[in-house]
């Protein structure tokens, strides 16, 4: 199958297509910088990089995009989050319109999207049904699905990922947690009590891959694993991983005051089920919490 990649560099789309090319698909990866595509993602990866390099005649069986602004990086200025918008919404809107010029349309889309779109709910358990709640991130990734949903109009089947906190090795929010832990210097964050919803990086990609296999799957589906914890088991069960105590928190006023309106994302509390992946019979390799961070602290 010949697949297209947006944000294929990054802390899972790299790892993803590291799978397919294993699995003898043919990846094109859109990267800001391609000449790092080789070396992120292998020689046999095809590199673009921008969307104009499209042509009408260029024919992919499935697109899969996540390419986006990291949200963490910065606080949330206006210029910020104008950016963090513009990275997903008006590329995907681009991709639609590539979409549209091809003269051969993918039979797939896949697209990122995150469990921001429910907002904080405290401890409310959310399914792809529930209603969410308004805030930067939920109408972020309400404009970014609906941005990708365009592409039904040519009928290609959409499929939404609603990621949660993604753990794995070499990147992601773990590895922003790992220094001050390493050191005995980690807590839990504010009271403790806002629920995490995690997922494993490769449970992720099995999730990805079987939207490709399976032509039934359509829609938004929550990626996240079945057993959401607290942030204060979360701190613990990491501290236990790493051997260490986990003694210091850090209080929500100093996030607030550090992080300004960032600080929503490490505060809220989504407590997210994968109603419609277990529906569908999926099984989640990493379904608990200590299995998934053991393995993620294994790489050396």
């Amino acid at each position: 199958m010949n697949i297209l990649i947006t944000g294929g560099t990054g802390f899972i789309g790299s790892a993803l297509t590291k799978n397919l090319i294993d699995q003898g698909h043919a990846v094109s990866v859109l990267s800001r910088n391609p000449d790092k595509v080789a070396k992120i993602c292998g020689s046999g990866v095809n590199a673009l990089g921008s969307l104009s390099q499209l042509k009408a005649e260029d024919s992919y069986q499935a697109i899969i995009n996540l390419a986006g602004a990291p949200i963490v990086d910065a606080r949330w200025s206006e210029d910020r989050k104008q950016l963090i918008r513009a990275s997903r919404i008006d590329l995907t809107e681009h991709l639609i319109t590539c979409i549209d010029r091809m003269s051969v349309k993918p039979a797939l889309l896949i697209s990122g999207s995150a469990i921001g779109y429910y907002g904080n709910q405290g401890d409310t358990v959310l399914t792809e049904q529930s209603t969410p709640y308004e805030d930067f991130s939920e109408q972020l990734c309400a404009d970014w699905e609906a941005a990708a949903k365009k592409a039904e109009q040519f009928g290609v089947r959409v499929c939404l990922i609603r990621t949660g906190l993604v753990i794995g090795n070499g990147g992601g929010f773990l590895q922003r947690m790992l220094p001050p832990f390493r050191l005995g210097l980690g807590g839990r964050l504010g009271d403790g009590r806002q629920w995490m919803s995690w997922i494993h990086r490769q449970d992720w990609i099995n999730i990805a891959l079987a939207m490709i296999a399976d032509s039934t799957m359509h829609g938004a589906y929550n990626a996240t694993a079945p057993n959401p914890v607290t942030n204060a088991e979360f701190t613990r069960t990491l501290a236990q991983c790493l051997k260490r105590p986990a003694l210091l928190p850090i209080p929500a006023w100093l996030l607030k005051i550090l992080l300004g309106e960032l600080s929503q994302l490490v505060l809220g509390s989504q407590r997210v089920i994968p109603e419609r992946l277990l529906a569908h019979g999926f099984k989640f390799q990493y379904d608990e919490l200590d299995a998934a961070l053991n393995e993620a602290l294994s790489h050396k």
